[in-house]
């Protein structure tokens, strides 16, 4: 069954660091496009970074230069480095995998398999 498992939440203030971790089960993460969404209470799942199986990555504007997606293939393991964290960057976060072939990348529906979620609380 393929599992993604997301770890590395917490309570940070302003100006602090996070480091996110994904891990996969039953599927070689690097064969597929994967992101980071976050989701606050009332709200869509927004997209918030991407890595494709080619290496390519792409951001949302208000997280580019702060945040940094990477996987380690050997650990089968997506990342999320988040420095300079807003307040506005409380969520919660999830990994998610598509298929490469599939449309936008912001775009939740686009994902077929989701982790739980981990949380981020940044306070001022």
């Amino acid at each position: 069954e393929v599992q993604l498992v997301e770890s590395g939440g917490g309570s940070v203030q302003a100006g602090g660091s996070l480091r996110l971790s994904c891990v996969a089960s039953e599927f070689i993460l690097s064969s597929y496009c994967m992101a980071w969404f976050r989701q606050i209470p009332g709200k869509g799942r927004e997209g918030v970074a991407t890595l494709y199986s080619s290496g390519y990555t792409d951001y949302a504007d208000p997280v580019k230069g702060r945040f940094t997606i990477s996987r380690d293939n050997a650990k089968n393991t997506l990342y999320l480095q988040m420095n300079s964290l807003k307040p506005d960057d409380t969520a919660m976060y999830y990994c998610a995998r598509r298929y490469c072939t599939s449309g936008a990348w912001k775009i939740a529906a686009q994902y077929n398999h989701w982790g739980q979620g981990t949380q981020v609380t940044v306070s001022s």
